[in-house]
């Protein structure tokens, strides 16, 4: 049985010259006319939502094509798109936001939080076979979540300083009263009635406002992961999906076979998971899901990888996960290409590095992950998907 999948990427809207953040995402919807491009919250993020696809490589050229196409509309307007979950060089301004009255309703009621909603993100949809099946998929799959965002990790500078952190994205992410692990409920019914009840809270407005790490969408029949930062390569998307889209095969037909997937209740150790993949990235310790206990990143992703085998080989996917695994541990997080850039010249040599990374361009030899890394294994058998390694797309360095 196929399993499609489907992507919504955010990016933000950046001078060329300058390299800072501006509200610029009016005019470039303008010029791109819609066909699966929108508005979001700040004026500042454009929104694109891929097809469905079957397979990898489709996602791959669908999501490559818009954004070589957000890159040509952007370009005669002095803009560049930036996929990450932060831009270096940006400014909150007070309740400046798209002028829809839902999002001025959230940047009234939340103000300093919706202020500094100046972040993307990457989501994956995942097809279930029902909603009951998404529902009860969630917690099984959460604890494999924070690697995914380790992998993700893009944003680690906030308003022109170093946080420390590879993802400062999700610190201001955590801050929305829904964020954080989805819990557990044994039933389509049991989770939308817990969802009515925020809702009559009065603290969210609509199923728009869930923000948990990973969610039902409330209008088709998938499982969202709404984890992970936007990513500045198209192939780290990619790799995510493939991932994700195993995680969700897994569970479901553990399910289907009648599997009891127990839970322990106890579902603090997920978010200090997370605190740990925004923290560390590929490039420190992450929460091993396995024993709760800290290990190299590779260790966990590589671990992940041998656990997931046959769930990604039933979707024809080991290969291509495989291949682009060892990239990203080879190259390290845009995390740390960023630092590295931003190290060796300046804050905006790094948003170039971003703009030219989303355009297409390849991360630059040399830029290694300086830990936890040995030798790459050689794919063996495995064969690299053909679509992950197009050429650089033409256009102007941002």
């Amino acid at each position: 049985m196929t399993v499609r999948i489907g992507a919504e990427e955010e990016f933000h809207v950046v001078d060329v010259r300058s390299g800072r953040l501006v509200p610029g995402a009016g005019p470039l919807l303008e010029r791109l006319g819609g066909s699966g491009f929108t508005r979001e919250l700040q004026p500042s993020v454009v929104e694109h939502n891929s097809q469905v696809h079957d397979t990898l490589d489709a996602l791959h050229a669908d999501l490559s094509e818009a954004r070589r196409r957000l890159d040509s509309a952007a370009a005669p307007l002095g803009l560049a798109p930036v996929a990450a979950g932060t831009v270096p060089l940006a400014g909150v301004t007070s309740r400046d936001v798209t002028p829809e009255p839902r999002y001025r309703h959230m940047a009234d009621d939340y103000r300093r939080v919706a202020d500094e909603q100046l972040i993307c993100s990457a989501q994956i949809h995942v097809d279930v076979p029902d909603r009951d099946t998404a529902v009860r998929a969630m917690c099984p799959l959460s604890p494999w979540l924070p690697p995914l965002l380790a992998l993700s990790a893009s944003s680690p500078f906030w308003l022109g300083s170093d946080t420390g952190y590879a993802s400062w994205r999700t610190m201001l992410w955590q801050r929305w009263p829904t964020a954080g692990p989805a819990g557990c409920y044994g039933s389509a019914a049991e989770y939308d009635a817990a969802v009515d009840d925020l809702i009559g809270s009065g603290v969210i407005t609509d199923t728009g406002m869930l923000y948990q790490d990973v969610r039902p969408s409330a209008h088709q029949r998938t499982l969202e992961l709404r984890i992970c930062d936007a990513c500045p390569r198209a192939e780290t998307v990619v790799l995510v999906a493939g991932l994700f889209r195993a995680l969700v095969r897994d569970v479901r037909d553990r399910l289907e076979r009648g599997e009891r997937l127990r839970c322990d209740g106890h579902h603090e150790w997920l978010r200090a998971a997370a605190w740990r993949a925004a923290r560390s990235g590929l490039e420190g310790e992450l929460v091993d899901p396995r024993t709760r206990r800290p290990a190299p990143a590779p260790v966990v992703l590589r671990g992940m990888l041998h656990r997931l085998r046959p769930a990604l080989e039933a979707s024809a996917d080991y290969g291509t996960v495989h291949t682009l695994l060892e990239e990203v541990l080879l190259t390290g997080s845009a995390a740390h290409r960023l630092r590295r850039a931003a190290r060796d010249e300046d804050l905006r040599a790094g948003i170039a590095m971003l703009a030219a990374e989303t355009r297409g361009g390849h991360p630059a030899p040399g830029a290694r992950a300086p830990r936890h890394r040995r030798p790459v294994t050689p794919p063996g058998t495995a064969r690299a998907h053909p679509g992950v390694h197009t050429p650089a797309a033409p256009g102007a360095a941002g």
